[in-house]
């Protein structure tokens, strides 16, 4: 097995099963994802902080025996930090900025026996759909290197589509795992609010909004990855529902004969590009032949007393990051230290008042409750991942000068994910179409609050019936 060349045909529990059985050691596996992650690299820009030295430490020291023992994996440089290691969160302002402790999630990843040889580019503060910050350079889809990996978990994601590795940790807080799984081609779950942890530094990311899991090859690995890493830490502010059994148990699970909705539009969205749509209605008609009773359906209007209620949060925030860093630097947040974007955020950020944040908490907990029948009625809800195939990179430049004409552009890209955010609900993207010249075009299933389980069976079901793992970009 020199050079294993075998190694892209597994997923992330196929790789640690080899190593169990002692087929290929640990040091084998590392090396062939170091070798990998250079050479994709130097094509797609999906690295920022090389951690191969550590890496191969930790395999000579021993690793920690678990599920993922010896399997390479890399950590989204947002989100899950590791003491003593640089985290500059795809800004130029935290450039040089070392972590003082291991995130919660991080611990678990290392308990459950990974490798971590690197950490992935993300766009500054994670804030846009694309990954293309000024401190890293832009991240490149490996499907058409002209567009753009999605965002912001964008480096994650490219490097399992390249087949570095089968698994990456992603973070999501308006779509960032969903984003970029769809753009290049992979399964990406967003878990139920809290059912990962967000700590020790924050009890919740973005006021519960955003949460911590994987991009991966396979729905198998998402759903064992979940299981290494759920669960309230002591100090959280409050727990998901519990589970009644391990993800991984779900996989396979019959489903039953569920009652799918499916939306291809929303009331008052932009335009669906016709491949958007034709990957949510192929994805029904699928779950259909399945055995399952599908119908049109639309979500419960959104009072427009709740409209930009998002905004207003990540604004407060943002600022707060950026004004936490300049202590730590001794002076003030200036325009030159961001980009253009973050920038005119922060600032449209320190007009709103406290009062106005209480109301946007009170509104996103309202939107909750708004749509939560609707999930009593339906068992899963399909619609298109994102509105447009992935776009091409400068398309959403956080160096533009006009946050309108950027907000209106991500809005249009992506107005399908953040709902779940919102709720706090489960939702996942499917790999299940491409684009007549060759880009992926995700379909998003979206579960009742706390029903991963359902979402597994029904994921590993269709993967079952339309298998995309074999189906590997050209570069």
């Amino acid at each position: 097995m020199a050079g294993f060349p075998e190694y892209d045909r597994y997923d992330a529990l196929g790789l640690a099963g080899l190593v169990r059985d002692k087929e290929i050691s640990a040091a084998e596996l590392l090396e062939t994802a170091i070798a990998r992650a250079e050479a994709g690299n130097e094509r797609l820009n999906f690295v920022a902080h090389r951690l191969y030295d550590a890496a191969r430490e930790a395999v000579a020291k021993g690793l920690t025996q678990g599920p993922f023992t010896g399997v390479p994996f890399m950590l989204k440089d947002l989100g899950a930090t590791q003491k003593g290691v640089p985290t500059s969160s795809g800004s130029r302002f935290f450039d040089g900025y070392v972590a003082t402790v291991d995130a919660t999630i991080t611990e678990r990843y290392r308990a459950a026996g990974l490798v971590v040889l690197a950490r992935t580019t993300t766009p500054e503060f994670g804030i846009n759909a694309s990954t293309e910050p000024v401190l890293t350079g832009p991240t490149h889809n490996p499907w058409n290197t002209a567009h753009s990996a999605g965002g912001s978990s964008g480096g994650s994601a490219a490097a399992v589509a390249a087949r570095v590795l089968p698994a990456a940790h992603a973070t999501d807080g308006g779509g960032s795992i969903r984003i970029p799984a769809s753009a290049c081609g992979l399964f990406g779950l967003k878990p139920t609010r809290a059912r990962n942890p967000s700590g020790p530094v924050l009890g919740e990311g973005w006021s519960g909004m955003s949460a911590g899991h994987v991009v991966t090859v396979s729905v198998r690995d998402s759903a064992a990855l979940l299981d290494a890493t759920q669960g309230a830490a002591p100090g959280d502010p409050y727990p998901a529902p519990p589970v009644a059994r391990p993800f991984l148990q779900e996989v396979g699970a019959d489903p039953g004969r569920l009652r799918i909705a499916l939306m291809t539009a929303l009331p008052d969205g932009p335009p669906v590009h016709p491949d958007c749509v034709a990957a949510a209605e192929n994805a029904a008609r699928l779950c259909t032949d399945l055995g399952h009773d599908v119908e049109t359906a639309s979500l419960p209007a959104i009072p427009p007393i709740f409209r930009g209620v998002t905004g207003v949060i990540i604004r407060a925030n943002l600022l707060n990051v950026l004004e936490q860093r300049g202590r730590m630097l001794g002076h003030e947040p200036r325009r030159e230290d961001v980009e253009r974007v973050t920038w005119m955020m922060a600032e449209k950020g320190r007009q709103d008042s406290g009062a106005a944040y209480a109301a946007a908490i009170q509104a996103l907990h309202g939107i909750g409750r708004t749509l939560a029948p609707f999930f009593e009625r339906y068992d899963m809800l399909i619609t298109p991942t994102l509105a447009q195939p992935p776009v091409k990179l400068g398309h959403l430049d956080m160096m533009l000068d006009d946050l309108d004409v950027y907000t209106s552009r991500l809005t249009a890209y992506m107005p399908f994910t953040p709902i779940f955010n919102i709720t706090g609900q489960p939702a996942a993207s499917l790999p299940l179409h491409w684009t007549a010249d060759g880009l992926p075009v995700g379909v998003q299933l979206a579960s009742g609050f706390g029903d991963e389980a359902t979402l597994f069976r029904l994921a590993s079901q269709i993967e079952a019936a339309a298998p995309w793992r074999d189906r590997r970009p050209p570069t």
